[in-house]
């Protein structure tokens, strides 16, 4: 069954990609979707035996991959309660999200390369999820790095797609070099690069140091954080999140696969499945926690004033992913692996949702051009704001009662304050101050968009309508999620410790201590979450709906705080000064000075005049006529002859 889930988008990707101008575009998009439906269900029904606590952790051999010297890999599929979870969360929204390109990408003359490219980038993903070794995962790894850029820059004759791609790209590399290193460390240290063989030896790595940039450090720490700075470019953490906000420039589709469930969570699970490496250094974890607070402050501080909807959906994954690496960081691993498995739901929900809208607009996306739509499409109006109310964690604390974000970010924030200390205290005021941003941002959105008197041209307005049933289907299902999702498998994720020990059985580490201090934190830390929320939304409300004219007010008068925020805290000016004109102006002076004036004016164009030269003197010789040619002989049989009587005379 394994074998069928990871390998029939393959089959998918490479009929689609190789045959897609012979069977049709139709045929393509049938049987890449078809494909990844069977893969879904075939995914819940791997999953649901873990959930019930009927199914122990199993592996697959698929074939005998690398032997080299000490290395021996295979190339095996791990199937366990975490990859179980992952091959839901993928498999299930990217079925979703094929099936919602038919309508979004009918009229685009290459839908079957974008559904060959679609199927791949599952596959990959599926690579990464189902590895059972650190080379495996590096191959998913980079696999979802290829064919995020096939994707961001589909439109290709966009210069602005191809800009975005290049720099998803780039920046990508930089984390994956981080990552490479950690792997190379890994293999530096315990001889191995397989999951269970080195976390079988850890214990005996504690205390030991490594040479790193000319000196001694702890191992397991470098090692830690190089697999961390991996994570921070696949995931687009803090310092490395520049190219996520660009990455909309792909088709919306393409937004909701990569921000929701696939490429941007590589880099928590990733940390999840090395859990136990991480436990080892308590300095790598404090980065982690940092990082990930960080992450969720400054993207949501960014998410209130763009008005791009997609790039506010975009930040809001970025802040998102904050709140998954603290839990991480604070050793609440399960409650980090419940917030991806909630988001995936809802925020494939808002990206579609806002595709939906897009497609009804013509293809407008700013939403200063919009309002008052609701009533225009309101099916996709109700389903942005089941979407909105499971961001924004609309629930009652203490009670079984919320949307899907509710149960998980509001685990992680018990968590952060359970954790304690200066990382605790820290992270968990910021991820309340990003609630209330979040709440703010999410139903300004909600304003903009849907309410108020309409700001579109009288053309658009007019022609505005409802998306066709197979974009609206998958919209249904990703809200059966966003509301279901987390009452349903709160308990093992994050309820008692024992539930969770026996759903996880060993796939990650899970802090029994850690999990019961978070339940029993006190009753105002369980409601400031709710309470951000609320001011949020009143905010919102406020702003948006009943005083319009305060946010053109205050952006006048904090003209250099709304600009901070909207050029996205400068980062994007500071590393195109710091790395992009540096770069550039020694390219520039290797192609001028080096490759212009040396190579090709002194060595090639210098050499190449002075034989043009030398062979026009010599090519005068060449008269054509007879007699010079005996003349010329006649002087060297003399000349031969005089050499022969002189060196004669001389030995005589």
């Amino acid at each position: 069954m394994i074998q069928a889930i990871v390998f029939l988008p393959l089959i998918g990707a490479l009929v689609a990609g190789f045959f897609g101008r012979v069977i049709g575009h139709k045929p393509a998009e049938i049987l890449t979707t078809a494909l990844l439906m069977i893969s879904a269900l075939l995914s819940w029904a791997v999953f649901i035996p873990f959930f019930l606590g009927n199914a122990e952790a199993y592996q697959v051999e698929v074939m005998r991959w690398i032997n080299s010297g000490d290395l021996d890999l295979r190339w095996v599929l791990r199937v366990d309660t975490l990859t179980a979870i992952m091959l839901v969360v993928v498999n299930t929204v990217s079925s979703l999200v094929h099936l919602y390109s038919i309508g979004y990408m009918h009229e685009d003359p290459h839908r079957a390369r974008f559904f060959a490219y679609l199927s791949l980038f599952t596959f990959a993903m599926l690579m990464l999820v189902t590895a059972d070794n650190f080379l495996q995962m590096f191959f998913g790894w980079e696999g979802v790095g290829l064919a995020s850029y096939l994707l961001i820059g589909f439109w290709y004759k966009k210069p602005s797609a191809n800009a975005a791609a290049m720099k998803a790209f780039v920046v990508n590399r930089v984390g994956d070099f981080g990552f490479a290193l950690g792997i190379f460390g890994t293999f530096f240290l315990f001889g191995t690069l397989g999951f269970d063989e080195t976390f079988a030896v850890l214990s005996g790595a504690e205390g030991m140091t490594i040479p790193f940039l000319g000196a001694e450090f702890d191992a397991m720490t470098v090692i830690c954080l190089l697999l961390f700075m991996g994570a921070m470019g696949k995931s687009a953490q803090f310092l490395l999140h520049t190219w996520l906000p660009d990455a909309m420039e792909g088709p919306t589709p393409v937004s909701a696969l990569i921000h929701a469930a696939t490429m941007v969570t590589a880099g928590v699970f990733m940390v999840a499945r090395l859990s136990p490496m991480f436990e080892m250094s308590e300095t790598a974890t404090l980065v982690v926690i940092y990082i990930g607070a960080i992450t969720a402050f400054f993207a949501a501080t960014v998410g209130l004033v763009q008005n791009d909807i997609k790039r506010v959906i975009a930040y809001s994954t970025c802040s998102q992913l904050g709140y998954m690496f603290v839990a991480l960081g604070v050793g609440a691993y399960s409650a980090g692996i419940f917030h991806l498995f909630t988001h995936a739901f809802f925020k494939a929900l808002l990206f579609l949702g806002a595709g939906s809208v897009i497609h009804a607009m013509h293809h407008e996306q700013d939403m200063r051009n919009m309002g008052g739509i609701a009533k225009k499409v309101p099916l996709t109006y109700w389903m942005m704001i089941i979407g909105t109310l499971a961001l924004t964690g609309v629930g009652i604390p203490g009670t079984m009662f919320g949307f899907a974000g509710f149960f998980s970010k509001d685990a992680i924030i018990e968590a952060a304050y359970a954790f304690g200390g200066p990382a605790g205290t820290l992270s968990f005021w910021l991820l309340v101050v990003a609630a209330l941003f979040t709440s703010f941002y999410s139903w300004r959105l909600i304003h903009l968009t849907f309410h108020g008197k309409t700001r579109a041209d009288h053309h658009t307005f007019d022609h505005a309508h409802e998306s066709p049933n197979v974009m609206l289907i998958p919209l249904y299902v990703l809200a059966v999620g966003a509301v279901l999702s987390g009452v349903i498998f709160y308990d093992v994720f994050f309820g008692h410790a024992e539930h969770v020990e026996h759903f996880f059985h060993g796939s990650i580490v899970v802090d029994a201590a850690i999990i019961d201090a978070a339940h029993y934190v006190p009753t105002w830390v369980k409601w400031s979450a709710t309470v951000a929320m609320l001011a949020g939304f009143v905010g919102a409300w406020y702003f948006y709906i009943r005083s319009p004219e305060t946010p053109k007010q205050l952006a006048a008068e904090h003209p250099h705080l709304y600009k901070f925020l909207l050029n996205k805290w400068y980062f994007d000016e500071l590393y195109h000064h710091i790395f992009v004109r540096p770069a550039r102006w020694l390219g520039n002076a290797l192609w001028k000075g080096f490759d212009d004036w040396f190579i090709d004016q002194t060595v090639v164009e210098g050499l190449g005049r002075r034989v043009k030269q030398v062979t026009a003197q010599v090519v005068k010789l060449q008269s054509g006529y007879l007699y010079h040619y005996a003349f010329a002989m006649l002087i060297g049989v003399a000349a031969l002859i005089t050499w022969a009587i002189a060196a004669g005379g001389l030995l005589g």
